[in-house]
């Protein structure tokens, strides 16, 4: 009965994965239609308003960014052609390559540019960092521009081309005039995608067609540097919230991509000849974070914080959302395990999983028994079980648990909230970031501890801070290193965010209809993607 009940399971699903893909318009025969099931949902096409991920690959289809990360991690000129450095380090200059052009055809230029950055600078945790040592960005003429500093910033470029949410898109003026806590409506911008903003229909599709006035840099593609050619005439980003049935999918051939196949689906996709399963990019792509509100009680104070390490066991956590051990690992650090500033300085404060002590030092905090509201997204393959782990962990320590059982596009748009629980805000939530967005502790968004105007959370620590800004201003590597460790000590007492595991999530495909993908880290790419119809 049981695999009678599995097959018939497969068929509907299978059925239901085609009556999805049908509500899409029949394509012309000539077209080259790339389908893809991605992780989440897209309902929000400002990269700069939010760091939810599915935005910032929307981002990086339509518009373009001045740098980019190689496989190495290194940033290479991308919208630019040639830039300068003054031999103290005060001054960049930069110089727009030939060809940039926004999809309602009017040129790139550098007004656009500097607007884009100053929205930019203003909302995304390492761009503060960085505008925070700029004097001025200066116009030289249509195509050049200056970047003057106040001190000789050592993560200029590593900035710039950043891949981790926020991404530095560049996007029209007049767009990046909008305030950065308010939400673009637009989506014009000079990437290598254009997006049918009338076809998106948001919990079904989202689609994108070649820009056919993009001009590809020379250099071969690697990571988010070199050439973003598009081979495909058409890119349907097809929402299909059950994991089985967008598997199903991809077996029937109704979708060519399913960017996160869940664990647990790997031998059955390992097992289908025309499938085959990539991992993807050299550094960890995902670890996965417990976010607390600074704002509230009862984690506005560090004691609190500090007794939820009690309550993370990242072997449970990564049991339920990855499941193989061959692609997870624990990681207790604040900066990516596996690269070079990773250590677990403070491990001893961090603590074992103990859900009774974990209690114990709430109430010596003053912890009565106060509700805790927590954030439950109930429709993504990874947040949603490891919410759950987390909601079991609470509850069997004794505390008050308010879970709010939301959609994961709803829980983005409430987390941004900053008022109390009992009046639409939050205590708690789980969320997931990219290997490379946590790389070092400038560009680790998440250690921003500015206060009110730090990322969702709002951390407020002047000494966490100071010690970011040390390491970019830092000469050696070893330097770097050390002022590492020290930003590790003391994110471990400030607890900006605890850390539940890092794992390397898998890319299923049809091997036997797509070729050229472009391994990265972090924010899937569809460009240099061929496809046989």
């Amino acid at each position: 009965m049981r695999n009678a009940f599995t097959a018939l399971r497969a068929v509907l699903c299978a059925s239901a994965a085609a009556a999805v893909i049908a509500m899409a318009p029949a394509p012309a025969a000539a077209e080259k239609v790339l389908r893809a099931t991605m992780h989440a949902d897209l309902r929000v096409i400002d990269p700069i308003w939010t760091t939810q991920t599915i935005a910032g690959i929307h981002g990086m289809l339509v518009y373009d960014t001045l740098f980019g990360v190689d496989d190495n991690l290194e940033p290479q000129p991308q919208m630019v052609g040639d830039y300068s450095v003054s031999d103290d380090g005060m001054t960049y200059s930069f110089t727009l390559r030939d060809g940039l052009k926004f999809h309602d055809g009017s040129p790139v230029t550098t007004e656009d540019v500097i607007a884009s950055l100053e929205r930019w600078g203003a909302k995304d945790q390492p761009g503060k960092a960085l505008f925070a040592q700029v004097e001025k960005l200066e116009k030289v003429d249509d195509k050049t521009f200056k970047m003057i500093l106040k001190a000789p910033y050592g993560l200029v470029l590593d900035t710039l081309g950043k891949t981790g949410t926020n991404v530095p898109i560049i996007m029209r003026a007049e767009d990046a005039a909008t305030n950065p806590n308010e939400q673009i409506t637009s989506a014009i911008g000079s990437g290598p995608f254009k997006m049918l903003k009338d076809e998106w229909v948001p919990g079904s599709k989202a689609v994108y067609v070649k820009n056919e006035d993009y001009v590809p840099r020379d250099e071969p593609p690697s990571g988010f540097a070199g050439r973003k050619e598009v081979k495909i005439d058409r890119l349907e980003l097809v929402w299909i919230p059950d994991p089985q049935t967008a598997m199903q999918a991809l077996i029937a051939g109704e979708i060519d991509i399913l960017e996160q196949p869940p664990i647990d689906f790997l031998p059955i996709l390992e097992g289908t000849p025309e499938i085959k399963v990539m991992k993807t990019g050299a550094v960890d792509s995902h670890w996965g974070t417990l976010r607390l509100n600074h704002m509230h009680p009862p984690f506005d104070k560090p004691e609190m914080r500090q007794a939820m390490y009690h309550l993370i066991n990242q072997e449970d956590f990564m049991r339920s959302t990855v499941g193989d051990p061959a692609y997870y690992r624990d990681c207790h650090s604040y900066i990516t395990c596996g690269t070079p500033y990773s250590n677990d300085a403070k491990s001893d404060l961090i603590g074992d999983y103990d859900p009774k002590k974990a209690l114990e030092k709430m109430k010596a905090a003053g912890y009565n028994g106060e509700p805790i509201t927590v954030l439950a997204a109930t429709d993504h393959h990874t947040i949603t079980p490891a919410t759950q782990v987390l909601l079991n962990a609470m509850r069997e320590a004794g505390l008050n648990v308010d879970a709010q059982s939301l959609d994961w596009g709803s829980v983005v748009a409430r987390r941004a909230k900053k008022e109390k629980p009992s009046e639409g805000g939050w205590n708690i939530f789980v969320t997931t970031s990219s290997g490379t967005s946590a790389a070092n502790p400038v560009i680790n968004t998440w250690l921003g501890a500015s206060c009110e105007s730090a990322n969702v959370g709002w951390p407020c620590d002047e000494e966490l801070d100071a010690l970011r800004t040390e390491f970019a201003f830092a000469r050696s590597n070893d330097e770097r290193k050390d002022i590492a460790r020290k930003v590790q000590e003391r994110a471990a007492h400030v607890v900006p965010y605890i850390s539940w595991g890092q794992w390397t999530q898998p890319m299923a495909y049809r091997a036997d209809k797509v070729s050229g993908i472009v391994p990265v880290t972090g924010l899937t790419v569809f460009w240099n993607i061929d496809k046989k119809e």
